[in-house]
């Protein structure tokens, strides 16, 4: 047991986020990505099924700093036009904007990325972490930061 971790993230969570280094991505996936077929070409897929990714998001937080030194560390996977002009809604984006903004104290910059486009982004990142999250359109990327030294 470790003091001030939330007992959500796992030992192996925690060790891929130890891993990680700048600039370094991590994928949140919803319950319907592709995760262990995106992870055989290269990133480490980590489970946490039983989680929704504002749930998980929320934790991560607390020790994941987001990059800085771009203007969007932060990436969503876009809606295809047939959802778009269906008038889909994602309301799941608002929880993760404002789990984001009260972690980092601002407002934090999303890119929103074509769907096919993200699959392949997802390929070259550090990690999958697939979830249990159910809401369309849930899938996240998180750049990691540095620490600055105060």
């Amino acid at each position: 047991m470790l003091k001030n971790i939330p007992s959500n993230l796992s030992p192996d969570l925690l060790h891929v986020l130890a891993s990680m280094g700048h600039g370094d991505e991590l994928v949140l996936a919803d319950a319907n990505f592709p995760t262990s077929s995106t992870c055989r070409a290269g990133p480490r897929e980590v489970r946490a099924d039983g989680q929704t990714i504002p749930q998980l998001l929320e934790s991560l937080l607390q020790l994941l700093p987001l990059d800085s030194y771009v203007p969007q560390p932060v990436a969503l996977m876009d809606m295809v036009p047939e959802d778009k002009a269906a008038g889909l809604q994602a309301p799941v984006w608002e929880e993760y904007r404002r789990l984001l903004a009260l972690s980092e104290g601002a407002p934090v910059g999303v890119e929103l990325v074509e769907r096919f486009a993200f699959y392949e982004r997802a390929k070259r990142s550090f990690a999958v972490v697939h979830t249990g999250e159910r809401s369309l359109y849930g899938n996240i990327i998180l750049k990691k930061g540095v620490i600055k030294q105060a």
